[in-house]
């Protein structure tokens, strides 16, 4: 199974920033949902790999699953360019339209969804087998995972803007037959309040 985790909760986040590449710790509640997150899968299966993103969100997320953590950089968050760090309501509204209604939309010194689409297959084709035979959780960020998500599904990358994940949710992605299977979407843990 492949198992695929977004990380909790950033500054950022919280501020509705878009935060692409920025790399933030979590906050207090994201580190209460990393928490969580591990509990919810861990109690549902056992994980026998952790493949995490490089950011730091994601390795703090990915840590606590207790478990060894491989780094792949093909799992990091979509470059937003020069639109990093910008509250979303503060992009023009020609720029959402773009990048809704072309993949290789690019925004300046960014990354086009259909460049992070190609990095993002790579990466589940080589975990197939491995997520046939074992239960592999790839702590990621939002963008990689409906990429992931969409290649499960056989369908474009396109579909970004039609689905929606909280932090710290989980997809799941079965292996039958050497294909993959999406099983669930964006099951969230209940997170304890302080």
């Amino acid at each position: 199974m492949l198992i695929l985790v977004r990380h909790g909760r950033t500054q950022a986040n919280l501020e509705g920033r878009l935060q692409g590449r920025l790399d933030q710790d979590l906050d207090e509640h994201g580190r209460r949902q990393a928490v969580a997150v591990a509990a919810f899968v861990q109690d549902r299966c056992e994980v026998d790999f952790v493949v995490s993103s490089p950011l730091k969100r994601a390795r703090q997320t990915a840590a606590e699953f207790g478990r060894p953590v491989e780094i792949d950089e093909r799992w990091l968050e979509l470059s937003y360019g020069e639109y990093e760090g910008t509250p979303h309501a503060d992009v023009p509204s020609e720029v959402w339209s773009r990048w809704r209604d072309d993949p290789d939309f690019t925004p300046e010194g960014g990354e086009s969804l259909a460049a992070l689409d190609i990095r993002v297959r790579g990466a589940c084709e080589e975990l197939l087998a491995r997520a046939d035979a074992a239960n592999v959780v790839v702590v990621s960020h939002v963008s990689p995972m409906k990429s992931a998500v969409a290649w499960a599904l056989g369908v474009g990358i396109d579909i970004s803007f039609n689905c929606h994940l909280d932090h710290a949710s989980v997809c799941r992605i079965a292996v039958r037959g050497g294909r993959p299977i999406l099983q669930t979407f964006n099951e969230t843990a209940v997170i304890p309040t302080p």
